[in-house]
């Protein structure tokens, strides 16, 4: 299934979007996770808690999947295919950690916190509040680059597609 020009653009245009705006709520809970862990203030980090949990709850899963979704219709949808090139495979795995792990750490993380300070108790571990958005802001600005330098060249299976399309067969890797 290849995309038409129309479809392609704009699903191109969503998955761009998506993106910056996962890479910006990564951002944003990185601000809101710093005030929580350098204030000295309870309402402060009661209040930056309260925004992580909105932010993660409301906003991060659904960019996540949108972002997912529409890489994959573009990988699938155009030449540049899903495991032909290792900067989409890296990509595609990178994204899908890191859905998960907004969905099965980070969310959970930002409720036992909200719990933790909801109860009149201190911030359990201010690290715990920093981590994720760290290493997922970290993953989406990685993810960012290589979608504009495209590094690493094809996998296995480009270079037997790209032989392929050229009416020849790939040759035999050879056994020492």
């Amino acid at each position: 299934m290849k995309l038409d020009r129309p479809a392609r653009r704009a699903f191109l245009a969503v998955h761009v979007v998506a993106s910056a705006g996962w890479l910006g709520l990564s951002v944003g809970l990185l601000a809101l996770g710093l005030a929580a862990d350098t204030t000295g203030s309870p309402a402060t980090v009661e209040a930056a808690v309260r925004s992580m949990q909105l932010f993660a709850d409301r906003l991060l899963l659904p960019i996540a999947l949108l972002t997912l979704g529409s890489g994959l219709v573009l990988a699938l949808g155009t030449p540049w295919g899903l495991a032909r090139h290792r900067w989409v495979w890296t990509k595609f795995w990178l994204t899908l950690a890191t859905t998960a792990a907004t969905a099965f750490a980070l969310r959970p993380g930002v409720h036992e916190a909200v719990a933790a300070v909801s109860a009149g108790q201190a911030l359990p571990d201010g690290e715990d509040v920093l981590m994720g958005p760290v290493v997922s802001l970290s993953a989406y600005v990685f993810m960012t680059v290589i979608s504009v330098l495209k590094p690493w060249g094809l996998t296995r299976r480009g270079r037997r597609l790209r032989e392929a399309t050229r009416g020849r067969t790939p040759a035999e890797p050879t056994r020492v």
